[in-house]
Order: C-alpha cells, then structure tokens, then sequence
C-alpha cells in the first residue's frame, strides 16, 4: 500500500501545479501577448475612466439614450455574476406579462411607432448580459432619441450605420449595434 501512495501523491501534486499554475499563467500570459484588449475584458475608456465593457450590457432607461436588451439577471440587471436567462418558457404566464409590459412601455415612449417591436427589445437574452441589438431594434428607437435630443432622425440614422458590425468573420452571425458604443458616440455629438 505505502508503494502505491508515494507515486500517487507525487503525480497528484506535479498535475496540480501543471494545470493550476503552469498551464492558467501560460494562456494567460499568451492572451495578454497576443490579445491584449480581450484579455483586459474589452473595457472602453472615456476621459481616463472605465466607463463599462464591449461584452457586457448595460442599463439605459433615458429617451435620450438607445435601450439596450432587457437583462434577466437579478437582483440588479447586468449582473455578470449572476449570468443567466430566467428560465421562463414561451407559455409561462409571467414571460407573457414581462414581455407586455416591456412593450407597453416601448409603445409610451415611442407613441409614433405603430408597427412591431423588434423582438430584442421585448426579451431578455439567454445569458441576460447581451450588449448587442440587432440594427432594426436600434432603429426603431432612432424617433425616441432624436426628439429627446433635438437631432434630426437622418443623422441618428447614419450614426447607427456606423455602429452596426457585420456577421462575426463576415459569416457567423447577424449584423448587430453595441449600445453602449453608440450611447457613447451618441454622447460625443452632443452631450
């Protein structure tokens, strides 16, 4: 028995400081090489400060800001530690009443639009932290944001334009608008 515990233990502990030490420092130490922004967490910088991360919504309620997709995390919205959809299926009842009332507020801000509500407006992603919508969410919100603002629709709709990234690689994926770039390019053309 002690011949089998000797090799055991030293195998357990040269693995343990192979992939708890030697292997995390490795990647970590390539990905701030080679990926230095990623690896920092994509954080944007405004004036010296953090003012919030490309991969993480964020919260705007304004009508002069664009609104990003509802967060389902609790307790507070865009929590990244508690990520994760709320797990209410398409016939819950309480899905049902979030997504109206998500939707009556859209309709009370933007009385001028009749037509639907892009579907990322009304619900919250799987994660709850997505700091995308697609172009359409963001310019069905382009009337809100304009009046609010004193703007004409046609250069919110330009700025849009400009935010919108293409598919991931040019084939994954849909088009999409980070809200909090555009916000802050939104913030940059009058504050």
């Amino acid at each position: 028995m002690k011949t089998l515990i000797r090799p055991a233990l030293t195998l357990f502990l040269l693995l343990s400081v192979l992939t708890g030490l030697v292997y995390p420092a490795a990647v970590t130490g390539l990905a701030r090489l080679f990926f230095p922004e990623q690896a920092a967490g994509s954080l944007i910088h405004r004036g010296g400060e953090v003012v919030g991360s490309a991969l993480i919504g964020q919260s705007f309620s304004g009508p002069r800001y664009f609104w990003s997709r509802p967060s389902a995390t609790s307790p507070m919205p865009y929590n990244a530690g508690s990520s994760g959809g709320s797990n209410l299926g398409p016939t819950n009842p309480a899905l049902r009443d979030a997504v109206k009332a998500r939707v009556a507020t859209l309709h009370a801000a933007q009385p001028e639009q009749t037509g639907p509500v892009p579907v990322e407006l009304a619900t919250a992603s799987a994660s709850g932290l997505d700091p995308d919508i697609s172009p359409a969410a963001a310019y069905y919100q382009v009337e809100r944001v304009a009046r609010a603002r004193g703007l004409s629709a046609a250069a919110l709709r330009t700025l849009v334009a400009q935010h919108t990234e293409g598919p991931q690689w040019g084939m994954f994926g849909q088009a999409r608008v980070n809200v909090l770039k555009l916000n802050l390019a939104l913030d940059q053309q009058r504050p």
